[in-house]
C-alpha cells in the first residue's frame, strides 16, 4: 500500500492547501504509482508550480464506490503535494441532471472527509466563456454548423476499419456558421435540426476526431442558468476547458475516457485557455456482485427494485452509508487499490474485510436479542433489579461502559436453546434443557423446564441462576456449554431489524444476454420485527456503530420509523458461499 494513502486514511480531513502536515513526496516514499511519477517529473522539469486536481461528477445520479475510489485517489495526490482539489459538476445535460443530485454529491464527498477549497465549481459557470470560444474556433475555420441529424452523423463517421465522410456543410463558411450559431442559441432551430462540429479529421483512425458535436440543441431549462440558453456543450468540448479555466494541472479520468484524450488536447491546444492541463488514465474499481453503471442503477431505482438511490443494498455511497460502513473504512479500502493503467474487479469479499476491520475496532459493543424467547428466572426475587457494569468494547476503555439490568425475566434467542439433551458440547454451544450457559456479563444459568403452546411452540423458558458468578468461575462440578447474549425484559426496547445482503447473487450481475435484474438476490432484505435490544440503544444515535454481541454490526436507519429501525451492515464474519 502507498506511503500515502496509509497516513491519509489516519489523518482524513483531507482540505486543500492548508492541509496541516502538507508533505512532498520523497524517494523514500517508495513505491510510486504511475501518476505520482509523473507528477514528480513535472514538479522536478518546472512544468507546473502548483498540483491541482479535480472531481468532476456529473448531477445525474447518486455517487457509488467506483467514485469513492476517484475521490480518494484526487483528493489525496493534492493533499499529498500541497496542492488543491476542486470538486467541479460537469453539468452539461439539463435532460439528466438535478439539484437533489447535486446536493447529494456534496454531502457524500463531504461525509467521505474531503474538503474542497471555495465553493464547488459548475460547468454552467462556464457556459459564456465556452460559448465565446466556440465561435473563436468558428472563425479559425475549425468549427461548422452542421444539419445532418444524429443518424446521419453516424453514418457520415464511418467505422473503426473505414474512414468517414465529410459533411456537405463542412465547408460552411464562417460567417454563415457564426449566424446559425446565434440562432441556435436564441432557440430559434429546432432541436436536432442542426449542431456545432469541430473540424478536425474524417479519415483519423481515432473516431472522436472525426467531427465531433460541440454544441447541440436542447430547449431545456438549467437547474442553474434557467433558460437562458437553449444549446448545451458536449461533455468533450467542455471538459479540458473547464480543466484550463481552474489551472488544473493534471485531469485524471478513469480508462474508458483514454480514446478521448486527444480530443481533449486537440481543443486546448486550438484555445486561447488561460494554461494547458493534461489529462491521465487510470483503471476503474469495479466489484464483482456489484453493478455501478448509473443507467443500471437508475433502473433499479426507477422499476422499484430497492427502496431508492440511499437504499443500504445499492453501491452508492448514501446507500453504504445508510447501513453503516463507515467513511474510514471506504477511505481505507480505497487507499489499498492498486492505481494501475488496467482495469480489474476486486473481489467485494476484499471490500468487506476493510469494513469489518474498521467496525471491530472502533464500534461499541451492545446485546441485541433478533428472535426473542422469554427465560424466567424461578430463583430470582421478582421484585429485584440488579445493574451490572459491562465495557462499551473489551480491548478498548477509552469508550467506556454502561450499566445494563437483570431482573427476574429475560429474553434469549430462540437460536441460543434447544430441548435435544443428547446434543455433543462441541456442537452446540449454547443453552440446552437441562445443563449450563453463561450470560454474557452475567450469572451461570441453567435450563430446568419449558412452557408451549397446544401446537408445541416454545413459549418460555424456566430457568435458575447459579448464585455469585457474575465475573468469576463456575463453581466446582458446573461447566457451562458456552456464553449466550441476552436483554432484560423489563427494560428491553422493541425495534425493528434490517438484514442485508448482496443485492446480487452473480458474481458479475448482466453478463451475456442475461438480464441484470433477473439477478437480484431474493434475500438480500430481511425485516425482523419484535426484536429485543438493551435499554441503552433506546436512545441510539444516528450513525453511531455497535456490535450486536454475538449477531454482527449494526446501525439505525437514517430514515424516520414509526418504530426504532436497525440496519444490518454486515456479520461477524464472511459466510458467503460462492
Amino acid at each position: 500500500m502507498l506511503f500515502v494513502y496509509q497516513e491519509l486514511a489516519k489523518l482524513y480531513t483531507c482540505r486543500s492547501a492548508t492541509f496541516p502536515e502538507q508533505r512532498t513526496m520523497t524517494d523514500t516514499d517508495k513505491p510510486m504509482n504511475f501518476i505520482q511519477q509523473i507528477i514528480n517529473a513535472d514538479i522536478e522539469s518546472g512544468r507546473i508550480k502548483e498540483v491541482v486536481t479535480r472531481f468532476p461528477p456529473e448531477p445525474n445520479g447518486y455517487l457509488h464506490i467506483g467514485h469513492a475510489k476517484s475521490i480518494c485517489l484526487n483528493f489525496g495526490l493534492a493533499t499529498q503535494y500541497g496542492g488543491r482539489c476542486n470538486l467541479r459538476f460537469d453539468d452539461t445535460n439539463p435532460e439528466a441532471e438535478d439539484q437533489t443530485f447535486v446536493d447529494a454529491i456534496i454531502d457524500d464527498v463531504n461525509w467521505l472527509g474531503f474538503k474542497w477549497e471555495g465553493e464547488p465549481c459548475y460547468a454552467s459557470d462556464y457556459f459564456d466563456q465556452l460559448y465565446d470560444w466556440a465561435k473563436v474556433l468558428i472563425k479559425e475555420n475549425k468549427a461548422y454548423v452542421c444539419e445532418l441529424s444524429a443518424e446521419e452523423i453516424r453514418q457520415f463517421r464511418g467505422t473503426l476499419t473505414e474512414a468517414g465522410s465529410n459533411s456537405p456543410f463542412r465547408q460552411r463558411s464562417p460567417e454563415e456558421s457564426l449566424k446559425l450559431l446565434e440562432l441556435m442559441r436564441l432557440g430559434e432551430i429546432d432541436e436536432g435540426a442542426m449542431t456545432l462540429r469541430a473540424k478536425i479529421d474524417m479519415a483519423s483512425p481515432n473516431v472522436n476526431l472525426r467531427d465531433p458535436v460541440i454544441y447541440r440543441i436542447k430547449k431545456l431549462p438549467h437547474q442553474r442558468s434557467g433558460n437562458k440558453w437553449n444549446i448545451y456543450p458536449s461533455y468533450d468540448f467542455a471538459h479540458g476547458q473547464e480543466d484550463a479555466i481552474e489551472g488544473v494541472s493534471h485531469s485524471i479520468c478513469t480508462l474508458e475516457f483514454a480514446a478521448n484524450r486527444p480530443l481533449y488536447d486537440w481543443f486546448t491546444e486550438n484555445l486561447p485557455v488561460p494554461s494547458i492541463p493534461r489529462q491521465y488514465e487510470f483503471g476503474r474499481l469495479n466489484l464483482n456482485y456489484t453493478v455501478t453503471s448509473k443507467r443500471k442503477l437508475k433502473k433499479l431505482v426507477d422499476e422499484n427494485h430497492v427502496s431508492g438511490w440511499d437504499d443500504p443494498r445499492m453501491p452508492t455511497i448514501s446507500g453504504m452509508r445508510r447501513r453503516g460502513v463507515s467513511a474510514r473504512s471506504i477511505r481505507n479500502f480505497c487507499g489499498s487499490l492498486a492505481v494501475a493503467k488496467t482495469d480489474g474487479v476486486v473481489d467485494v469479499a476484499q471490500f468487506e474485510h476493510f469494513v469489518r476491520d474498521d467496525l471491530n475496532t472502533n464500534a461499541k459493543r451492545v446485546m441485541g436479542v433478533l428472535h426473542p424467547v422469554r427465560v424466567c428466572i424461578t430463583n430470582y426475587d421478582v421484585s429485584s433489579t440488579e445493574l451490572i457494569s459491562v465495557l462499551n468494547h473489551p480491548n478498548d476503555e477509552a469508550l467506556g461502559s454502561r450499566e445494563i439490568s437483570f431482573s427476574h425475566q429475560i429474553f434469549i434467542d430462540k437460536n441460543d436453546f434447544s430441548q435435544d439433551v443428547s446434543l455433543s458440547r462441541k456442537k452446540f454451544k449454547r443453552l440446552v434443557l437441562g445443563d449450563y450457559v453463561r450470560l454474557r456479563g452475567a450469572y451461570i444459568i441453567r435450563a430446568d423446564d419449558l412452557v408451549e403452546d397446544d401446537s408445541g411452540t416454545l413459549l418460555e423458558i424456566k430457568a435458575s441462576i447459579v448464585p455469585n458468578t457474575i465475573g468469576l468461575d463456575a463453581p466446582e462440578g458446573i461447566r457451562p456449554r458456552g456464553v449466550i447474549h441476552w436483554v432484560d425484559a423489563r427494560t428491553a426496547v422493541d425495534c425493528q431489524v434490517n438484514l442485508y445482503d448482496r443485492l446480487f447473487s452473480h458474481p458479475s450481475p448482466g453478463d451475456g444476454d442475461v438480464d441484470f435484474v433477473a439477478q437480484i438476490n431474493p434475500n438480500s432484505l430481511i425485516s425482523i420485527m419484535g426484536c429485543k435490544v438493551e435499554a441503552s440503544l433506546g436512545e441510539a444515535l444516528v450513525g453511531e456503530h455497535y456490535q450486536f454481541e454475538r449477531e454482527g454490526y449494526f446501525v439505525r436507519d437514517i430514515n424516520n420509523h414509526p418504530q426504532l429501525t436497525f440496519n444490518c451492515t454486515i456479520g461477524l464474519r464472511d459466510n458467503w458461499k460462492t
